[in-house]
């Protein structure tokens, strides 16, 4: 079983590297015993997300669904042949994640499925289901056995999901809007998209990211690096779109190019070793 477990791990890190490149940086900014979990998380969020951003052909709700009982069935058992599911109810058991996190985060994935505009209720519940309860899911990991600190950073962690996932929304629209016909952004309509509301949508963002920093000034080192390279990697992601035409959002994907990311490593590193945030 141990070995079979270290598998189930070993997959969720490698769909991290398939995935996500900067997240995968990221990671490996974290002392080591915190990098199991984060994999495990990030797996298993990932294969969520695909299941309504890529099986198309499929019965999307069906496979959610089977999805969604198998997660809990595996931590009721403590063991799935998924490896996937594996590793997470690995990490829900081993760090204490409370499952309504789990039913919020397949929540909002189900939302994708039925709701292709957003209203303000929906989109807050969207945002929290889908990004802010990741971030408390990585804080149980980081702070196993310390309740009140966890506690403490609860606000801040749920503005960075918050502001990473905004920014996502504005560097993902050209498919969600054009190939899946959503738009997560209320009243907002990107084939007249102008600078204005663009403006609007960046400053909300912008106090997010500002919000957030506190929280990750205040985690402990052995992970504060890798959050706030997280967080200095999406917050050039929104200068480039802050950068960019009100047209080109539906034009381009906005990336960091290697050579930058290196370069925001080293600062980030310096940064956080000095105690410069």
């Amino acid at each position: 079983m141990e070995l079979y477990r270290k598998n189930s791990i070993d997959i969720s890190r490698i769909t991290t590297q398939n995935y996500s490149t900067s997240f995968s940086l990221a990671v490996k900014m974290l002392k080591p015993e915190y990098r199991k979990g984060i994999y495990a998380i990030y797996g298993y969020v990932r294969f969520a997300d695909e299941i309504v951003d890529t099986f198309f052909e499929q019965n999307q709700q069906v496979l959610l669904n089977e999805f969604r009982k198998e997660t809990f069935d595996a931590i009721e058992r403590k063991f799935s042949i998924n490896p996937v599911i594996d590793s997470f109810l690995w990490v829900v058991n081993e760090f204490a994640i409370d499952h309504h996190l789990i039913t919020a985060f397949l929540d909002s994935m189900e939302m994708d499925l039925n709701n292709l505009e957003y209203d303000q209720n929906m989109l807050k519940d969207y945002i929290y289901g889908s990004a802010e309860v990741v971030g408390l899911m990585c804080l149980r990991v980081f702070y196993k056995g310390e309740p009140d600190k966890y506690d403490s950073l609860i606000a801040p962690a749920r503005k960075l999901g918050e502001a990473f996932q905004k920014v996502n929304f504005l560097r993902d629209a050209q498919d969600d809007f054009e190939s899946k016909g959503r738009v997560y952004f209320k009243n907002i309509d990107f084939n007249n998209f102008d600078k204005h509301t663009k403006l609007q949508i960046e400053q909300e963002i912008q106090k997010d990211f500002e919000e957030a920093f506190e929280g990750v000034k205040a985690l402990k080192k052995e992970v504060r690096f890798g959050v706030y390279l997280a967080y200095r990697y999406y917050q050039r992601l929104l200068h480039k779109i802050q950068m960019a035409q009100p047209h080109e959002i539906l034009n381009v994907r906005f990336s960091v190019k290697n050579h930058k990311k290196i370069y925001l490593m080293f600062n980030a590193f310096v940064r956080n070793s000095f105690n410069l945030l």
